[in-house]
């Protein structure tokens, strides 16, 4: 005996800009049709940069208009992140964290690949670990002017984050993801120098 699966049985496309919102109708191995909505706007990158030495960590700080409309904070603490238009995802984390904060990245150690939203978005995201050091820092960043992103770079003391996730201050997952691997990996780099 096979076991049906779910098919797509028809995609409408009902808004299309920076991603696509379509509805798909579903019908379910019990034979019910469903309809669901469907935000596609393909895989992403985001990086926690680090540096060993001095136990320090760069980020960027942003408006972001959903955190605005639903609860009214006007700025994120985030990783260097953003869609990925390479096929390569390390070219891609190197080009955010080029684009974000100045940072040229040497080594990148992939975390993992992560859906980041399965009952809406179609985004995975490659989530990366990244040492640096000081002199990689070749540019001011802030992101690129015709895109608006008004980015401000935030350089934070490991343990600055690791005392932030303890008490549900780091909102970002992917951030606080990234900085609970790193403390599992690493702990070494999350007490005061």
């Amino acid at each position: 005996m096979t076991e049906m699966k779910p098919t797509i049985e028809q995609m409408v496309l009902k808004h299309q800009r920076w991603s696509r919102l379509l509805i798909a109708t579903i019908r379910l191995p019990s034979g019910q049709t469903v309809q669901r909505d469907v935000e596609d706007h393909g895989q992403a990158v985001a990086v926690l940069p680090f540096d060993p030495q001095r136990r320090t960590a760069l980020l960027v700080r942003q408006f972001r208009a959903p955190p605005f409309y639903a609860a009214g904070e006007s700025e994120m603490l985030e990783l260097p992140a953003g869609r990925l238009d390479e096929d390569d995802p390390s070219a891609g984390a190197r080009r955010e964290t080029l684009e974000e904060i100045g940072l040229r990245l040497g080594k990148l150690e992939l975390v993992m690949v992560a859906w980041t939203m399965p009952a809406l978005s179609t985004e995975r995201v490659h989530l990366f670990l990244a040492p640096y050091h000081v002199a990689d820092r070749v540019a001011k960043g802030g992101g690129l002017a015709d895109e608006h992103e008004d980015i401000t770079v935030a350089e934070l003391p490991l343990a600055k984050l690791a005392e932030m996730a303890d008490r549900g201050a780091l909102t970002e997952l992917k951030l606080f993801a990234l900085v609970q691997t790193l403390r599992l990996r690493r702990p070494e780099l999350f007490t005061a120098c």
